[in-house]
């Protein structure tokens, strides 16, 4: 089973709110139809759901935030998931929309719940979830990003290979020479390839990979806008990118 996160700033043009890059969600999709095992699908925000989290203020700590943020954030990511669906499915895949309040009851992962995303996986269609405002009891609420549900999947389902695509070729151990760490291991992240946004940018993506890889599974960091090296990734061919995990 592959579990694959789709960043935001590879699915959405991040400098202009509420704009969807569907040509390049379109290219990623015809390589994702290319892999012959079960798949799951996590997609971030990106301009749609970033954009509200940070005009409202709304952060993935639960507190008592605006409700009128938190309604037009899920309305924005509901938008946006649409459109990946829509694209998957002309792309040749079935696609199976799940809002991650199916699994999550506030901050707490439902292992029986996770468990059917697997069976749905094995059954030929496509779940498809991702990053999202959600209410956690006593008037709070929080957004559960897209990158933390990578761990929370990875945990119960032990994929074979989890993935995530970004906008980049990986994880830069300078961000001048744009040169790529190869292989990730330990907690250190190099200081010069963080960068921040609403819900931790590429600090919460290394983050996450980390702990996914400290579950004994292997995680890559591949660039979507030279989408075949997903599918070269997952077929062994070859790797470009930055890989996280045993050798």
């Amino acid at each position: 089973m592959i579990l694959i996160k789709l960043g935001g700033s590879i699915i959405t043009d991040k400098q202009r709110p509420l704009t969807p890059r569907i040509a390049e969600v379109d290219r990623i999709a015809k390589q994702l139809k290319k892999i012959k095992e079960p798949l799951i699908i996590v997609h971030g925000g990106g301009s749609f759901g970033h954009y509200w989290s940070v005009k409202f203020d709304i952060h993935t700590k639960p507190s008592r935030y605006n409700i009128r943020g938190v309604s037009i954030i899920k309305n924005s990511m509901v938008h946006l998931d649409k459109i990946i669906l829509d694209c998957l499915s002309k792309n040749g895949l079935n696609p199976y929309c799940l809002p991650p309040s199916d699994f999550m009851s506030g901050e707490r992962p439902i292992p029986g719940k996770i468990a059917e995303i697997k069976k749905m996986a094995q059954s030929h269609f496509v779940p498809v979830t991702y990053g999202d405002a959600l209410w956690c009891g006593n008037k709070k609420s929080y957004i559960l990003s897209g990158d933390r549900i990578m761990s929370i999947l990875a945990r119960s389902l032990r994929p074979r290979l989890s993935i995530f695509v970004l906008n980049v070729d990986g994880v830069y151990s300078d961000l001048k020479s744009k040169k790529v760490v190869r292989h990730m291991r330990g907690d250190r992240i190099p200081i010069e390839m963080i960068q921040m946004d609403v819900t931790g940018g590429m600090a919460r993506k290394v983050q996450e990979a980390t702990r996914i890889s400290k579950m004994g599974l292997r995680v890559f960091f591949v660039n979507g806008n030279k989408p075949q090296r997903i599918a070269d990734a997952v077929q062994k061919a070859r790797f470009d990118g930055t890989v996280f995990g045993v050798s």
